[in-house]
Order: structure tokens, then sequence, then C-alpha cells
């Protein structure tokens, strides 16, 4: 006997009203899991060492690479990254300030000379 499945335009429909639904849980619970996350992930240190040394990894990524291809990619730059792109960096300010900080130190220390004309070695 076939089991019984939902037409996909409802399925897809079902999983999008779902989901989306749901963008206050995954922002409420999914912060609380980063410990486990963290924990797991430095875990999994030497599994992914192993994995991305694989001999047929190179094959494995292109093969992926293929079946998305470059209609998706775009699709989902277009559709996803582009209107999450302003948000993204807005979040990541006080990260980017935190990176860049030591730099821009270093660098207001620097006492340049004046310049000198084009070609002088001085320069």
């Amino acid at each position: 006997m076939a089991i019984k499945v939902k037409p996909l335009a409802e399925a897809s429909k079902y999983w999008v009203e779902g989901a989306g639904a749901r963008a206050s849980r995954y922002e409420s619970e999914t912060p609380a899991a980063a410990p486990e996350w963290e924990k797991n992930a430095l875990a999994a240190a030497a599994t992914y060492k192993l994995a991305v040394s694989a001999a047929n990894i190179d094959r494995l990524y292109a093969g992926g690479i293929r079946r998305a291809g470059a209609a998706k990619f775009a699709r989902k730059v277009r559709d996803v990254g582009a209107p999450r792109f302003r948000p993204g960096v807005e979040a990541a300010k006080s990260d980017y300030e935190a990176g860049i900080a030591p730099y821009l130190e270093e660098l207001a220390k620097i006492d340049l000379p004046p310049k000198r004309p084009r070609g002088d070695p001085a320069n």
C-alpha cells in the first residue's frame, strides 16, 4: 500500500508558514544552545580534518556545486542574502570594531614625514 503524502505545494506552504511563525522561538531559544554548539564543534575538529582531507573531497565539493548550480546561487543571493545583508552588517558592528581596533590603534601611532616629490626614495 502506498504511503499517503501531501501534494508538494501544500507541504511547502505548511513548512514556510510553520517555520516563519517560529522565528521568535528561534531567536529566544537558539542562543541558549551556544555552549553546547561550541562544545560539540570543538569535539568534531578531528572529524572535520579527516573530512576535508579525504582523497575524493574535491569531487564531492564539485558535485555539490554542480547540483546547486549558478541559478540557485543567484536566486539565494537575491532572495535571501540581499535582504539580510544590511541587518547582518549592523549586527556585526561590535565584532568589526573589536577586530579592527588593534590595527587602527597601531596605524594611529605612525608618524609619517611630509610627502616628497614623486619618485623620491624618501617616500
